[in-house]
């Protein structure tokens, strides 16, 4: 059964929230500034993973994060914040920030435009605000209860999730089959791509913005952590998707996740998801 949202009030009225994705466009600027003199141009890459994988860093996502940070500490300096590159501080209040200032690192120094900078709002209960800008091509993807919006070089225009009624009319997306580090996992995310109409893979958080956009139905991955992907469940919600776990609840500490656009093929997933085994989350 999929978790009510609904349920969870926030304490933050209207006017704060709109005060609060005016500061997030201020934060996606500066950071944006910070990475765009390194993308396609001569860059060190250092490897988090040490020589059991590959998890790429890059000066450009630490510095970044650090200028995201510094900006939130001088403007609310009670709220608590959480990136990749820095770890958690704790605030004094309830609320924090959940930031990856280079979703699809991978895609980064491969020069693929598919990685994004991604802020979250948490209002200590769920994530209320969140946006995905890509600073190079120069989209932006907002989202709140107030509405999902994108932003184009100035423009503006309401993010709306498409109709798919059927999990055979679908287009699937997926980073890669690598995130699917259990076998069974692996299996279930097979069982699922064999029955949609196209998939694609290296997507990163650029495919979920697809999906607000309307251009893509489902999104199913798994290996995910809290900061990839808490901006972007109010925007697909605001859309007009619908995001959770495999197992249907709240995705927002990452772990194995279902974007959908129609909630109609969403269930059709979980359905499926139920008779391929263990789906617990990783």
């Amino acid at each position: 059964m999929t978790q009510s949202r609904t349920a969870m009030a926030t304490s933050l009225c209207d006017d704060d929230l709109r005060l609060l994705t005016t500061f997030v466009h201020g934060l996606t600027d500066a950071s944006g500034a910070v990475i765009r003199p390194h993308f396609r141009a001569p860059l060190a890459v250092e490897n988090k993973a040490g020589q059991q994988a590959f998890d790429p860093v890059t000066i450009a996502d630490r510095e970044a994060e650090q200028v995201i940070r510094q900006r939130i500490r001088a403007s609310y300096p009670d709220d608590g914040i959480f990136g990749e590159e820095h770890g958690r501080e704790y605030g004094t209040s309830s609320r924090y920030w959940v930031i990856d200032p280079i979703d699809g690192t991978r895609s980064f120094v491969a020069g693929l435009p598919t990685w994004g900078t991604l802020i979250a709002l948490n209002d200590g209960q769920r994530p209320v605000l969140g946006v995905m800008d890509q600073p190079f091509t120069g989209e932006r993807f907002t989202g709140s209860r107030l509405g999902a919006v994108f932003h184009h070089r100035g423009e503006t225009r309401p993010l709306k999730t498409r109709a798919c009624a059927s999990i055979s009319e679908a287009v699937l997306c997926a980073t890669t089959e690598e995130m699917f580090v259990d076998p069974r996992a692996l299996a279930a995310f097979r069982y699922i791509a064999s029955r949609v109409r196209l998939q694609r893979f290296g997507g990163d958080c650029y495919a979920y913005c697809l999906l607000a956009l309307g251009f893509v139905d489902l999104v199913v991955e798994a290996s995910l952590k809290p900061y990839d992907i808490q901006a972007l469940v109010p925007i697909i919600a605001a859309a007009g998707g619908v995001v959770t776990s495999w197992s249907g609840d709240l995705p927002d500490n990452g772990g194995r996740v279902v974007a959908a656009g129609d909630p109609r093929v969403h269930a059709q997933v979980l359905r499926l998801l139920e008779h391929v085994g263990d789906v617990d989350p990783d």
